[in-house]
């Protein structure tokens, strides 16, 4: 392990990217159509500074996206749309709706408590929506790290609780990690495995995003030989442009698909070197081209 993060960070702090290149991929090959989701929160700055959704989730279409996942739900409604106006938008334009990020935190008094009734709730309201926007998967992007242990328990429940929700109305839920989820609770537990472990494979997945992994100073294939079918997503993220930084292992990663239980690739891209349109493009084309991607993870 120390010698995989030695290698990481020796690579990471020679590459220093200053401007969008064109990534080179283990072997040169004809790009072919693969299933890629792209996170939206890649293009906000084009979104929030008033863009035009449709034209922008059309060129993502051009680009070869296959599908989305949304990062704007809001008082019933995505990037300002009811859920069907926002479906009917994505696949006008050739894609599916894959998924959103969307969360809810507990209060105080319910954490105290234990008793999440009023927040369970707020998401009866919010699965309706993701189901008329055409969502196969709600995920939970951020959870701070908590005080305690037993605070840390009653989110498990409360997430089971969530999942049962979502599967009752034929969505699945999970949870999308960061870096601090590998800080111990209490100086005892590592928040993520606890997580994990304390959580029901039945009713909570799991989104790894392999770069924040990474940034935690751990190996997504230790995870997925730990934790093995739990991973159900994968946030395919780098320092910027996907495949820039070396900082991410992927061929090691898409080697140990299967074993994480991989049926959806997500791409997101938070910091660029070009300008955005371009960014996402370049992300895209190094994973179309990469012969370590395979076409699906859905079948």
């Amino acid at each position: 392990m120390k010698n995989y993060l030695l290698t990481v960070l020796t690579t990471f702090c020679l590459t220093v990217p200053q401007a969008c290149t064109t990534p080179q991929s283990p072997q040169k090959k004809e790009k072919e159509k693969k299933e890629v989701a792209i996170q939206l929160y890649s293009v906000r700055d084009l979104i929030n500074n008033g863009g035009d959704l449709n034209k922008i989730l059309k060129d993502l279409a051009d680009m070869g996206y296959t599908s989305v996942e949304a990062a704007n739900y809001n008082d019933g409604k995505f990037y300002g749309k009811t859920p069907k106006e926002f479906k009917q938008m994505v696949e006008a334009n050739g894609m599916k709706v894959l998924s959103s990020h969307t969360s809810h935190g507990l209060s105080d008094k319910e954490l105290s408590s234990g008793d999440f009734t009023e927040a369970l709730a707020w998401w009866d309201q919010c699965i309706a929506d993701h189901k008329a926007a055409g969502m196969e998967y709600i995920v939970t992007p951020w959870l701070g790290v908590p005080k305690t242990l037993k605070e840390l328990q009653t989110y498990c429940d409360y997430y089971n609780e969530v999942g049962k929700r979502c599967n009752a109305a034929g969505l699945k839920y999970g949870y999308h990690n960061h870096a601090h989820e590998f800080q111990k609770v209490e100086n005892k537990e590592i928040m993520l495995d606890y997580m994990l472990q304390h959580t029901n494979p039945e009713y909570v997945f799991f989104q790894m995003d392999v770069y924040w992994v990474v940034r935690g100073d751990n190996s997504p294939v230790d995870y997925f030989n730990k934790y093995p079918g739990r991973f159900t997503m994968l946030h395919i993220k780098d320092h910027r442009e996907i495949g820039q930084s070396g900082m991410v292992g992927y061929d090691a990663i898409f080697k140990n698909t299967d074993k994480a239980g991989v049926h959806h690739l997500v791409a997101e891209i938070e910091q660029y070197s070009c300008p955005v349109e371009e960014s996402v493009k370049q992300s895209l084309d190094y994973l179309l081209e990469a012969p370590f991607v395979k076409a699906s993870y859905s079948k």
